[in-house]
């Protein structure tokens, strides 16, 4: 895949799919990750709350031509490539230490597994998408995730992996998961999370609540600054 970047961010961006958004979810995003692009019909979404995406990338089969023509034309990026989603070609060309995306999470079951996939296959895990009641990211080698005791703590593969814990009530050393096999869903945290795992292909799912801290452990595996902040309480 052709991955020349058309945004490069030293800040977080936000991005906005076609699908379920909300302006407290956008406002939310943007307070961690004030660059905003969309994904094709995304623009439109975007624009009906107010917000001027300074980038759209996708084939260009769902934004509105009222959407388009509002727009500045070299804003606008069509990319023919069938053989891969608009989210994918957004993370392709979009280079930033963090990138919440928003929208991507449904209402269609086999676009979000589309997405889910899509995070495991990325070179840099950074991407965080924001659903209606969580966040989902794709697992670095290792994280360390700032949660309060209590806080739910679901782990799902997508190909096989194992790891190492420190933080949840259910260990998961000298587990194998796999997406055919045993997932770890429902889990939670007696404090502070760190995972480590030996493979690539691992989701983890927060709580909605617990974005910030997800942000600031996605930044952690990214040179160029510092995290984002995490708050005193929260998850």
């Amino acid at each position: 895949m052709d991955r020349t970047h058309l945004l490069q961010a030293s800040e977080g961006v936000t991005l906005v799919g076609g699908g379920n958004v909300t302006r407290s979810a956008v406002n939310e995003a943007l307070t961690l990750a004030p660059r905003l692009a969309a994904a094709d019909g995304g623009a439109d979404r975007a624009l009906a709350l107010g917000r001027v995406p300074e980038l759209v990338i996708g084939d260009l089969d769902s934004i509105s031509p009222a959407a388009r023509a509002s727009l500045p034309a070299d804003s606008v990026h069509r990319i023919d490539d069938q053989d891969t989603t608009d989210f994918e070609k957004c993370l392709a060309r979009i280079d930033a230490p963090l990138l919440l995306a928003v929208g991507f999470a449904g209402p269609r079951a086999d676009h979000a597994m589309a997405v889910w996939n899509a995070l495991v296959r990325e070179p840099l895990p950074r991407t965080i998408v924001i659903g209606a009641h969580d966040v989902i990211f794709a697992a670095p080698p290792r994280i360390d995730l700032p949660l309060r005791a209590g806080t739910r703590v679901s782990l799902f593969p997508l190909a096989p992996v194992t790891g190492e814990s420190r933080g949840l009530h259910w260990p998961i050393g000298g587990l194998h998961f796999g997406p055919s096999g045993r997932v770890g869903t429902s889990n939670r945290a007696t404090g502070p999370v760190t995972l480590e795992f030996d493979a690539p292909g691992m989701l983890v799912i927060l709580p909605r609540r617990a974005l910030r801290q997800a942000a600031a452990a996605c930044w952690q595996g990214r040179p160029g600054g510092p995290p984002v902040p995490a708050p005193a309480r929260g998850g």
